[in-house]
């Protein structure tokens, strides 16, 4: 079988061979961070910061960030070895894993790249040796296995399941491993996995509503083109590019978004959304604008035909038709609302996708939005292999786990956190972009000289922070502060005290051009007001509770609402919150207690309410 753009397997295959023997790039950037060998694409208004430039001080994004890097630094390697040592004839101590991840289970192994990644992400971000050293030894753990034959899987079935899925999340973990994690040897692995995946995985991208390889039916691909433009980044290797072009899904999804057609309605909604960075990766190597045109359509297509108020989307794991009611109707028929861990980190991708080539303010709300309302809110994962999966949005719905133990959220879900990182900021040409509201530090090289922006906020349980510049010496450059759509009434900005000039229109970044001395500040109030928002238009006394960015949620079963309920002065005031849902946040109080979703913890809840 041929490649779509012209190499064979075997030709793949011997360039794949001849790659193993990598020249490492020197070290910039960060602790153990790798330069790669190509420049910012001319495409890219925005540029993001690495992991090691920004810094979380505080706040509940913070706090997920800690107890999340903790857990996975406290994995079990025999354990998370083990399935790949039984298949290579290895010695295999530990416990076997059990639910997905098992050498008979459904998908034996599936996690171990996506773990490598979200690992090495951390020890960039943090500069721990000991999250880095981990990184090494389950990227040596891994090597070990792979066979003469460059056979990378964990199954010992003769037909591998879902070849082309397994092997991304083999590229992109050892990709970070060597870009973040400073695992020198880790390309070398990339290149002898890639040896043996291109003899079990179909040679072009097959999109499985419409058609399907016929080694693995049910295979997904939907990333594969935009981690070999990554690893075509990382080494120059022109293979990776042609296996990426290959695996694009043009013919029966980008393309007809590019022309406006909404191809959503019954796709799997997680890796349709997921393939859309795909199509980015695409547009920002190859610069074709169809696939450009489609990630913008689509985005477009969610927000206005698919999003619940926590801007989650796909129950039953699956897009709806549009205009039929069906979201409203999903609050009867499901309690898998949104696939959550890994929606949210195809979601919060693509946004900063399109956030780095428009330069747009609206996908930052976007971003904000599902960060806040969904990922957040996530249980934790206990330790024993059980994970937080769906988001819930029926009646008095409870925060549960996954019946199968290291389901896909597993490995998705130390990515997404790690990611909160390279959503707050963005840099410019002409200066620096904030982006979310976190207390944080960020720092770059401004025109040769030393910057740092010190970020001071109890965002989004308050409604303003300040945003102070240290400098080695008076710069000039742009602050742009993204100034939220949501907003009912003006922001409020104060430059060095002084009421701020400069227009600061809702759902726009407001530019604030000055020479900047050391100590200079912005600060920012964005006044919060309640909203409802309704599910859908064929359910418009169906509404869901915002206060700001937040989605507010009642403990319990949701009370019916007075139209007047959502006003000034409005029917809502402040109240001490059920000590079962934690101290340290608000709540509101309407005939019952309204809290955020990401702070509920056992308690029952209910999304959406009735308005009288």
């Amino acid at each position: 079988m041929k490649l779509n753009h012209g190499f064979s397997r075997r030709q793949l295959l011997a360039r794949a061979v001849a790659a193993v023997s990598v020249t490492a790039t020197s070290k910039a950037g960060g602790r153990w961070a790798r330069n790669t060998t190509s420049e910012p694409s001319t495409r890219e208004k925005l540029f993001q910061f690495r992991y090691s430039d920004v810094r979380l001080t505080g706040g509940p994004l913070q706090s997920q960030f800690h107890r999340i890097h903790a857990s996975y630094l406290a994995l079990d390697e025999d354990r998370v070895l083990k399935v790949y040592r039984q298949r290579a004839g290895l010695p295999a101590p530990g416990q076997d894993m059990g639910g997905w991840y098992d050498a008979e289970a459904f998908a034996p192994g599936h996690a171990l790249g996506q773990w490598i990644s979200g690992l090495a992400r951390f020890a960039d971000a943090t500069g721990d040796p000991a999250t880095r050293h981990k990184v090494q030894r389950l990227v040596d753990g891994f090597a070990a296995t792979i066979g003469a034959d460059g056979n990378c899987y964990a199954s010992r079935r003769a037909q591998i399941a879902f070849p082309a899925y397994m092997y991304d999340k083999v590229v992109i973990g050892l990709l970070d491993a060597y870009r973040f994690a400073g695992v020198e040897s880790a390309l070398g692995v990339l290149e002898r996995a890639t040896q043996g995946a291109v003899r079990a995985m179909p040679g072009r991208a097959f999109d499985r509503m419409f058609e399907a390889p016929k080694q693995s039916p049910d295979d997904e691909s939907y990333t594969v083109a935009e981690n070999q433009f990554y690893a075509y980044e990382v080494t120059g290797k022109p293979e990776h590019l042609e296996l990426a072009k290959a695996y694009l899904l043009d013919r029966t999804y980008f393309e007809p978004l590019a022309r406006g057609e909404n191809v959503l309605p019954r796709r799997h909604a997680y890796s349709h959304v997921n393939a859309l960075s795909s199509a980015a990766r695409a547009y920002q190597d190859l610069g074709e604008s169809k696939h450009l045109d489609a990630i913008r359509n689509a985005w477009n297509m969610l927000e206005e035909t698919q999003q619940y108020a926590s801007g989650g989307w796909g129950p039953g794991e699956a897009f709806v038709e549009p205009n039929k009611g069906l979201l409203g109707a999903s609050l009867r028929n499901t309690h898998s609302h949104f696939e959550t861990p890994c929606g949210s980190y195809a979601h919060l991708k693509l946004a900063r996708y399109l956030l780095r080539f428009a330069g747009e303010a609206r996908y930052g709300d976007g971003l904000e939005r599902v960060l806040y309302n969904t990922v957040l809110g996530a249980k934790d994962p206990n330790g024993q292999g059980d994970f937080f999966y769906y988001s819930d949005y029926s009646p008095s719905a409870v925060k549960g786990y996954f019946p199968d133990k290291w389901p896909c959220c597993a490995g998705t879900l130390p990515q997404v956190v790690a990611d909160y990182l390279i959503s707050v900021y963005f840099q410019s040409g002409d200066g620096i972009y904030v982006n979310l509201f976190v207390p944080s530090e960020v720092r770059w090289n401004n025109r040769n000289s030393q910057a740092k922006m010190v970020q001071t906020t109890n965002y989004p349980l308050e409604e303003s922070t300040q945003l102070r510049v240290e400098l080695s010496q008076p710069t000039e450059f742009t602050i742009y502060v993204r100034i939220p759509g949501w907003l009912t009434s003006p922001a409020q900005i104060r430059v060095n005290g002084q009421n701020a000039s400069e227009p600061a229109e809702r759902g726009t970044f407001a530019a604030f051009r000055r020479l900047w001395r050391n100590n200079d500040e912005i600060e920012v109030r964005f006044p919060f007001s309640f909203r409802g928002e309704r599910i859908d238009e064929q359910h418009p006394n169906t509404v869901a509770l915002m206060h700001g960015p937040l989605l507010l949620v009642a403990l319990d079963r949701g009370p019916e609402l007075p139209h007047g309920a959502l006003t000034p002065p409005g029917w809502f005031q402040p109240a001490p919150l059920a000590a079962s849902s934690g101290g340290a946040t608000p709540a509101f109080e309407y005939r019952q207690h309204w809290v955020p979703f990401y702070a509920v913890g056992e308690d029952a809840y209910s999304t959406y309410v009735s308005l009288a």
